[in-house]
């Protein structure tokens, strides 16, 4: 365990265009895309930043992570450049890091404005909700280049808007604005440029409001039956319903209910 603590913190001891901020009294971490205009991201950024989300998974200070970026545009895609000096194996781990964010156990926030194009959009994706703007533009763009997308983007996309709706969006390079991504549920809110951290904000505090405990459950159990038979998504929902009945969060629920006050839970 030491080993791979120390393996992470040397791969973290100087972050490759992103920094994190940890506002403990808002119960929130938000690593920041900060290599202004496009935030372009290298190779070494997706392992960093999967070593982060890992790290803040396990920080008890830490309920909700928001991933946003500094300037006009969340990010214009990956570093083209680092895929030809890749090698294969290389290649083929990065849809690993870039689901990060689906598998880490607390709600993920993206707050997307400008270009949100291939790695960009991807771990958009990844994420559990999604905040665009007017500005925002959605893309997979790796058909221009003679590729498909690699880390997990059309086949997220497949899930949420069809095949139909991705194959247009991947095999025509189709960049997609923030209120059609919306009117398509890629998007789960779409507001104006100047009310995007606004929005993020409200949002964090309405999900650190809720049972920490119900929210991983939750987060967890729909990502598991994503795929499920109706029948087993319906057994597993409620085996995770018994279980939380036995919660000290659940218990504070109902008294906090019946005694007309807000509930104070802890995650138990």
């Amino acid at each position: 365990m030491n080993q791979l603590v120390h393996k992470a913190k040397a791969l973290l001891a100087e972050p490759d265009g992103f920094r994190v901020e940890i506002r403990e009294a808002d119960s929130r971490a938000d690593i920041i895309l900060d290599r202004p205009p496009f935030n372009i991201v290298s190779m070494l950024q997706r392992e960093q930043i999967r070593v982060v989300f890992e790290a803040l998974d396990d920080d008890p200070r830490v309920r909700v992570i928001v991933l946003r970026a500094v300037g006009e545009h969340f990010s214009s895609g990956g570093d083209i450049k680092g895929f030809i000096e890749s090698s294969p194996e290389h290649v083929s781990k990065l849809a690993w890091n870039v689901a990060s964010p689906a598998r880490c156990s607390k709600p993920v926030i993206a707050a997307n404005r400008g270009y949100c194009f291939g790695v960009g959009f991807e771990l958009s994706l990844a994420c559990d909700f999604r905040i665009a703007t007017h500005t925002t533009l959605y893309a997979l763009p790796e058909q221009k280049l003679g590729q498909i997308p690699g880390s997990g983007g059309s086949a997220r996309l497949q899930k949420m808007v069809g095949i139909g709706r991705t194959k247009d969006i991947v095999m025509r390079s189709r960049r997609i604005p923030g209120e059609q991504a919306y009117d398509w549920g890629i998007a789960t809110e779409c507001v104006a440029d100047s009310d995007l951290e606004t929005a993020t904000d409200t949002l964090v505090r309405e999900l650190i409001a809720f049972s920490p405990l119900a929210q991983r459950t939750a987060k967890k159990l729909l990502n598991d039956t994503e795929d499920a038979p109706l029948s087993v998504a319906i057994e597993l929902e409620g085996l995770n319903y018994s279980r939380l009945r036995s919660s000290e969060d659940f218990r504070e629920g109902v008294d906090a209910f019946h005694e007309k006050r807000k509930a104070t839970f802890k995650g138990k």
